[in-house]
């Protein structure tokens, strides 16, 4: 039997261990872009469900693998995509904006943008669009591809569709109704443009930074540290 321990990274969470993080500032801190009641609401409540929802799904799985019964592992692995996929993208939410928001980029993040979409104004505008459009409830976000490189504007539908593998989440914007409609009533467009006022750059910065460290291979010489296969 073996006698070395197995290594967990710091932010291992168990199955059925996920909690709700605490929002970074006052529920009024946003306002008026996003008013103190639909921030309650929306972290309190819809947040909040999501993490019920992935711990659940994660303890039934559990459950299933040790009584050996998958019968229901298509619904729970459904589960599982769906309120993680939420869990995820409303932590990042939070940290990403801040009632200092707006401004600049930070230098790697604007040296990025400018490499892929040629100017901050033209990001801004497809990210916003991208949010606009996205069919039903869902959200906009800026990902980091490690797989080529550089950055890449997805929509995701329902939180876990249209995902792009290996994508790392580091701006994002929730376009579900729960998110404006107390605050813009059908006016998603009006929401969207407001929300620039919010990013926080510095965040985002930190989370390229993270992100860039990610490595993502797609061949084997690459992996090899290889030119090309023999």
């Amino acid at each position: 039997m073996s006698t070395h321990k197995v290594w967990l990274p710091y932010n291992y969470v168990p199955p059925g261990g996920h909690k709700l993080p605490p929002l970074p500032y006052p529920y009024n801190a946003l306002e008026p872009v996003i008013s103190a009641t639909t921030l309650r609401i929306h972290h309190d409540n819809h947040h909040l469900s999501y993490v019920e929802g992935l711990n659940k799904a994660e303890l039934k799985l559990v459950e299933a693998r040790r009584q050996g019964n998958f019968e229901l592992v298509k619904h729970w692995e459904r589960e599982l995509a769906f309120h993680g996929s939420g869990h995820i993208l409303h932590s990042i939410y939070w940290t990403i904006m801040t009632p200092e928001g707006g401004g600049q980029p930070g230098y790697q993040i604007q040296h990025q943008i400018i490499n892929y979409f040629e100017n901050i104004y033209i990001f801004m505008d497809q990210f916003s669009q991208a949010a606009i459009n996205v069919e039903g409830s869902g959200w906009a976000v800026l990902i980091w591809q490690p797989a080529w490189g550089r950055l890449e504007i997805l929509t995701a539908e329902k939180h876990q569709n249209l995902t792009q593998w290996g994508g790392i989440p580091i701006l994002v914007l929730d376009v579900w109704e729960h998110a404006y409609y107390l605050d813009y009533r059908n006016k998603r467009s009006d929401y969207v443009k407001a929300w620039w006022q919010l990013v926080n750059w510095g965040e985002v910065e930190r989370r390229l930074q993270l992100a860039m460290q990610a490595q993502l291979q797609l061949t084997l010489y690459n992996i090899l540290g290889l030119e090309s296969l023999p």
